[in-house]
């Protein structure tokens, strides 16, 4: 391939794509799929820092493992469907193999789908485990922009999620055989690698939503209504750039810049709603009559114990019933 642009990147090999184990269980090679581990790594580098985002707030150490084993696979479902639906083209056709629908491992996994069904799953997992929802949505917001930000490594192993071509050194390389490719482009034009975008643009967020929430302590959801919009601004700008010749078009706007627009949108209508219901900090993360119970002083432990003390000798019988319980059984009593 030739280069135009001296500090180019480079696409991986698809060599590194995939790789076997086998045989497994005696079956047969087991296939991995470099794009599902980055997206593993994002999900437990997300439930490291909601854990302990939650545990400074007074929850329970592991309390998120309830909820996201609501919330990832319902997400996973939901990134999956959503991204089908607006490429329709891509799965229902003549002679398609309906099967690919399930192809999770071959790309194709949309956000806004994922944080759809990751809501829903999330809404179930707060109700099992007493956590209010907008506090694990809060203790989240941060968490998310880290885990797409490890995701998108999977799409740039995956040769996916690029822009129009450039001529910028930064320019990505693109196989002139990716399904993708533009057609009367010439071989070794490059484009804008809109992964590395999305990744710089969600670790600035980070640090955003951090100094923020530092300096405002936002609860009651608005931290994360600040993530939706601050996610939804970026993405509707790549969405605008990106070569994605079968995506849905809805008035010859893709279907994800409008998604990014309705991200927006609810971002800005949950922080004013919240804003004026709850005005202050939450009293706990917990649902009322839910959570640990608080720790007892030792004054309080030492009362308990007493009580409980009290509670076993009265419980003891005294030594008449019991000569009376030895008459009925035919025992003597013992004196």
């Amino acid at each position: 391939m030739s280069i135009i642009a001296p500090l180019s990147i480079p696409s991986p090999d698809p060599v590194f794509q995939t790789f076997n184990i086998g045989p497994f269980f005696g079956i047969g090679p087991l296939t991995i799929h470099i794009y599902a581990l980055f997206i593993l790594a994002g999900i437990i580098a997300a439930m490291f820092i909601v854990n302990h985002r939650l545990t400074k707030r007074g929850g329970e150490s592991g309390v998120v493992i309830d909820i996201v084993l609501w919330a990832v696979p319902l997400g996973i479902i939901g990134a999956r469907f959503y991204h089908v639906l607006t490429h329709v083209g891509d799965y229902f056709y003549s002679g398609a193999n309906l099967l690919n629908v399930f192809a999770i491992w071959d790309g194709g996994n949309a956000l806004y789908g994922s944080l759809i069904g990751g809501a829903i799953g999330a809404l179930i997992g707060c109700r099992f485990a007493g956590v209010r929802l907008w506090s694990f949505a809060d203790a989240l917001a941060p968490a998310m922009l880290v885990a797409q930000a490890v995701g998108r490594l999977g799409n740039y192993f995956n040769h996916e999620l690029y822009g129009l071509p450039t001529t910028l050194p930064w320019g990505l390389e693109i196989e002139s055989t990716n399904t993708a490719f533009p057609a009367g482009l010439a071989e070794g034009t490059l484009f804008h690698p809109l992964f590395l975008y999305e990744i710089i643009w969600n670790l600035v967020g980070v640090a955003l939503l951090l100094l923020i929430e530092r300096r405002f302590q936002l609860r009651w959801g608005k931290l994360f209504a600040l993530y939706l919009v601050w996610y939804g601004l970026g993405r509707s700008w790549l969405e605008a750039i990106r070569i994605d010749p079968t995506s849905d078009t809805f008035l010859g706007i893709p279907a994800n810049v409008w998604a990014s627009f309705v991200a927006v949108a609810l971002g800005i209508v949950l922080f004013i709603v919240q804003s004026r219901r709850h005005p202050g900090l939450e009293p706990s993360i917990y649902l009322p009559g839910r959570g640990p119970k608080p720790a007892l002083t030792p004054e309080e432990e030492a009362a308990e114990a007493d009580a409980r003390w009290s509670d076993d000798e009265l419980s003891k019988p005294a030594p008449a019933e019991l000569e009376a319980d030895a008459d009925k059984e035919g025992v003597p009593a013992k004196s």
